[in-house]
């Protein structure tokens, strides 16, 4: 893909600069495309996706299962490119929260940040308590202390350089693919229906089958987003990055279309391979493997998905760290508190309260039933997708147009598309998650109110090395 970066700006207007004592350290550049790319695919962690979310599209949508994931991608193709540009317009670890906040202002950065606090406390542990049952081949385990230790080892490894994290989550994602890549070539070898079903989707109905609806194709594009989603975990990774206004861009789409490619062809695999539909409802791929294989392979493939799961969780404690710096850094809190989730350790260059605070909460969570906070994060995940769409939208207007970024084609198409098709995602959720959600929203509106607005003197700060954007201070101030 042809990379469109605009001059650098002649011209910015002054900020005023943050006390020196006050402003925390910065995060070191120590990631290429490569290390960039192996981190935010173990974040999409596309072994996870395939065998614990994909199973249940299987009972909902059989064969058009890969249908819907194949549309969900062309829709992330949009997504993508407005993270990219914006990820290099705003090169922030503070990620939506970063570039929503310089685009839209302080109060829809701040509410975009607290959607991101939601996921980031609650989709770890959920991830964290599915290692048991894929360890069970091997070792049979309590799910919540196995959950829980899942949770403080990734919190050790979050304190970690992470240039070192990038290979160690690397080897991991090796053995992913390759877990993936057994699937498919077992699926495509055992094949049993021809590959028409993919466009004329059937499932299974009683005791024959019956067509898949396009009510029903639409209806399963919100679980087949989610099935997608972690591509735009290079932004939070912007400040690590060299070169972050080639790299960022380079980094979500090469994600995007790796993990597509990974996830979907297995999908095919098995649609074509299980014996029947029913047996394809069931969505039990190990059974599968298992059926098509021995015992072996179907341990094999069950050890990858539980390193899957531990990889993914290790990496997304190393993004919610960074999306917890970056609020101390742009002084969101009370001054103790900026000064510690701001603290950047000498040794390993990682902001350790930061991972400690996301990190060790997570792990007591796994002893909570997070069932309903599982649907209230769709919301707030569909909410931010909607958020930095609309600063997309903004990202060509005044000292924003003439920065040095890489720009998407079709805008503002693209994000324009994006914005009604995510509002119309938004109203198919349950009134419960709504309105779980609406209240969080509700407080945190009241935060800003009383406490952030007021110290409005206090700027917003987004680091960015001068020899990445010219002498220029590129500092941003949003609006309240």
């Amino acid at each position: 893909m042809t990379e469109k970066l605009s001059p650098p700006p002649t011209t910015d207007p002054p900020v005023p600069a943050a006390p020196a004592d006050d402003r925390p350290e910065g995060l070191k550049r120590s990631l290429g495309v490569l290390g960039g790319t192996l981190l935010t695919l173990s974040c999409l962690t596309p072994a996870s996706s395939l065998f614990v979310v994909v199973p249940g599209s299987f009972a909902s949508l059989g064969t058009g299962t890969a249908l819907v994931i194949a549309i969900a991608a062309v829709l992330c193709v949009g997504v993508a490119f407005t993270y990219s540009e914006l990820g290099t317009l705003i090169p922030s670890s503070g990620g939506e929260y970063a570039m929503v906040g310089t685009l839209m202002g302080r109060l829809a950065g701040w509410l975009v940040f607290i959607l991101s606090l939601v996921v980031v406390m609650v989709v770890p542990p959920i991830i964290a308590l599915g290692t048991a049952e894929y360890l069970a081949p091997v070792l049979h385990l309590n799910a919540q202390w196995t959950g829980a230790a899942v949770m403080l080892l990734s919190t050790v490894m979050g304190l970690l350089d992470l240039r070192a994290n990038a290979w160690i989550t690397g080897v991991f994602l090796v053995l992913e693919v390759v877990a993936c890549g057994v699937v498919a070539a077992l699926g495509f070898s055992h094949a049993h229906r021809p590959a028409s079903v993919l466009l004329h989707p059937v499932m299974a109905s009683g005791a024959g089958h019956t067509a898949v609806t396009a009510g029903l194709v639409v209806t399963g594009l919100a679980a087949a987003l989610f099935i997608l989603q972690g591509f735009s975990t290079a932004v939070y990774l912007a400040e690590e990055m060299k070169e972050p206004h080639r790299t960022v861009s380079r980094t979500v789409l090469w994600t995007l279309v790796v993990g597509v490619v990974v996830i979907l062809v297995p999908v095919v695999a098995i649609t074509l391979g299980a014996p029947d539909l029913k047996t394809l409802a069931t969505g039990d791929v190990a059974g599968l493997v298992r059926g098509w294989s021995n015992s072996a392979v179907g341990t094999f493939v069950s050890l990858c998905i539980a390193l899957a799961i531990v990889n993914a969780a290790i990496v997304m404690v190393i993004q919610n760290s960074r999306v917890l710096f970056a609020s101390a850094r742009d002084a969101a809190w009370p001054r103790p508190v900026n000064r510690a989730l701001g603290h950047v350790g000498r040794r390993f260059g990682s902001p350790w309260v930061s991972t400690l605070v996301v990190g060790v909460p997570g792990a007591v969570l796994c002893f909570v039933d997070l069932d309903t906070l599982s649907e209230v994060t769709g919301v707030a995940v569909a909410a931010m997708y909607l958020f930095v769409s609309l600063g997309a939208l903004m990202a060509r207007r005044g000292v924003h147009r003439d920065r040095l970024a890489w720009r998407m084609p079709l805008w503002p198409v693209i994000p324009a598309v994006l914005v009604l098709v995510l509002a119309w995602v938004l109203t198919q959720q349950s009134w419960s998650s709504l309105a779980i959600t609406g209240a969080i929203v509700v407080l945190a509106a009241l935060y800003w109110a009383v406490y952030l607005r007021p110290r409005s003197a206090t700027h917003w700060v987004i680091v960015v090395p001068e020899d990445e954007r010219g002498p220029q201070e590129a500092s941003a101030q949003p609006a309240d």
